[in-house]
């Protein structure tokens, strides 16, 4: 993959929250990526509980999730901290798009991760550390720096957008560190 080609990224919140702190992060993500970069956002609203039973007629809405996964080159996901560990909607969704066994949308799949809550200082560290141990099951090659663990979210974050120029900043270059992890993941391939 030459650097001039588009990045196809896939990037979903792990909150349905309507006013979700992390789908503005996804939204800023979308709006900061670089020009080589292509950010489609899905939405996980809609996505079933988990049920192996249904794995071999997935609903319409998680073959759709699973297809995305497997059509962009990289993913990127925003998660919220719930009881020190990722939202239960995150986890679900995660267990849909690596099922059935021997069809894991995620594997080999260049992966960035941040998350942002309204209080403590270390926003987010707790689950995004669960979430990269989801990750080395999955076979995913997951982006060490920078790591954002954002607090105080709701100063830095209004109506929707980010409006914090160092975090629109610091998401900026995480978005180009992405953009520059998946070309070397596809050139190693």
């Amino acid at each position: 993959m030459e650097n001039n080609e588009k990045i196809k990224i896939l990037a979903f919140a792990g909150s349905l929250r309507k006013d979700s702190y992390n789908k503005a992060l996804i939204k800023a993500a979308k709006e900061l990526a670089p020009e080589n970069a292509e950010v489609e956002i899905f939405d996980l609203e809609g996505i079933p509980l988990y049920n192996q039973d249904k794995e071999s007629e997935m609903p319409e809405h998680v073959k759709l999730f699973k297809r995305k996964i497997k059509e962009a080159d990289a993913v990127l996901i925003a998660t919220p901290e719930y009881n020190r560990s990722i939202p239960g909607v995150l986890k679900n969704a995660i267990d849909w798009a690596s099922r059935p066994y021997g069809d894991n949308s995620f594997d080999d799949k260049p992966v960035a991760a941040f998350g942002a809550t309204g209080g403590s200082l270390v926003g987010t560290s707790a689950a995004q550390i669960h979430l990269r141990q989801i990750f080395s099951f999955l076979n995913v090659h997951p982006l060490e720096r920078p790591l954002l663990f954002i607090g105080g979210a709701s100063e830095k974050i209004e109506n929707g957008d980010v409006v914090d120029e160092e975090l629109r900043d610091l998401i900026k270059s995480m978005m180009q560190a992405l953009v520059s992890w998946t070309l070397r993941i596809r050139v190693k391939s």
